[in-house]
């Protein structure tokens, strides 16, 4: 609706995942370095928690977009399968067809040819799963038994659980003794900082074609970091509708009460005019 009134070419605050759109700041930066280490050295368990909304799973692509050729991936969004499914939704992400009929075992071993015949190949393997923190203390364990595919130099998958800080919590449960041992990097994302905020927005502007006829004041952007608090994707909600507002009122130019009333509206606060 905004976009040609603002000089856009695509909507810069989307909440969808989008690698191209991707801002890394210094906690993506090394977020990523931590990912790209656990994998290149081969450390079997890599851990990446955050916040809701800190741009997680955005990271997760933008990780598989920039991995060599000689990497083969799996991604898994949405976890909360049986272990059957959880397996089969592994077996098939990596390009493999489920022997029909296959129970856990199967499985199981129709990956582990796999897995030897990449490792002879020369190629690392890696598994991703996003919201980790949902998987079930038995699904935990069945990944475990997957880092226990290796030869006797190297282990055969590198595999990435990404989630929510409740993901730490369930991995320091005596339980999962076994499995937190093995975790060789793990790193925690934090929110942005006020001059990543005015950084990240600018730069979505720019990605999304922006010709320069918007103007965002110092005022609306700090607006934006304290009403948001540095959660990416509290962010674009409220500068989405902030974009929005300028259409409605006719003006090119977010301040500081553009940017409040557009929050009060996401938040369902009644306006008096």
């Amino acid at each position: 609706m905004y976009l040609e009134y603002l000089g856009l070419r695509e909507k810069p605050f989307s909440i969808t995942a989008d690698p191209s759109f991707l801002y890394l700041s210094r906690k993506h930066r090394e977020a990523l370095s931590h990912m790209v280490y656990g994998i290149r050295e081969r450390k079997g368990f890599v851990e990446i928690t955050g916040e809701i909304g800190t741009g997680k799973t955005t990271l997760c692509k933008a990780l598989l977009r920039q991995l060599d050729p000689s990497t083969r991936t799996a991604l898994i969004l949405q976890p909360q399968l049986s272990e059957l499914q959880l397996l089969q939704s592994i077996v098939q992400d990596f390009g493999l067809n489920p022997m029909r009929g296959n129970n856990r075992l199967g499985l199981f071993t129709q990956l582990n040819q796999f897995l030897l015949e990449e490792a002879q190949l020369g190629r690392n393997i890696v598994l991703v799963i996003d919201e980790a923190q949902n998987l079930s203390l038995r699904l935990l364990e069945q990944i475990r038994m997957l880092s226990n595919l290796e030869t006797d130099k190297q282990k055969l998958i590198q595999i990435i659980l990404v989630g929510q800080p409740q993901l730490r919590e369930k991995l320091a449960l005596p339980a999962l003794e076994q499995l937190r041992q093995r975790i060789g990097v793990r790193y925690h994302m934090m929110p942005l900082d006020i001059d990543e905020v005015r950084t990240y927005i600018q730069h979505r502007l720019r990605v999304a074609g922006s010709d320069g006829g918007l103007e965002w004041t110092p005022e609306g952007l700090d607006e934006v970091y304290h009403l948001s608090r540095g959660i990416p994707r509290l962010i674009n909600l409220i500068c989405d509708r902030s974009l929005l507002a300028c259409y409605v009122f006719r003006v090119k130019r977010v301040d500081a009460d553009i940017v409040r009333h557009s929050y009060q509206e996401l938040s369902g606060q009644v306006l008096v005019s």
